[in-house]
């Protein structure tokens, strides 16, 4: 199980280094439901959290980014486009 698991950390360091980092692209509003639906939970709060504070011009209360993640992530899972920004989802 541990050669598995360095081979596999080999290939994923290879791959990162011949293709380029893909990781998603996070851009606070500017995200694409694409990006954003990958990205993992920590990421997804950068994201919001930008997004608000650049809207609003200042930072954001934690339940509000946690209102904004839930309304992002069920607007990107349901009528958005992988290309949709995420600053389209109604938000408060």
């Amino acid at each position: 199980m541990k050669r598995s698991a360095s081979v596999l950390m080999s290939g994923l360091v290879a791959g990162l280094v011949l293709g380029g980092c893909s990781a998603p692209s996070i851009q606070g509003g500017d995200t694409s439901c694409k990006d954003y639906l990958a990205a993992d939970e920590n990421t997804k709060t950068e994201a919001v959290t930008k997004m608000l504070k650049d809207e609003k011009g200042a930072d954001a209360a934690q339940m509000e980014i946690t209102g904004t993640k839930l309304a992002v992530q069920t607007y990107c899972q349901t009528v958005a486009t992988p290309d949709t920004k995420i600053k389209s989802a109604p938000h408060l």
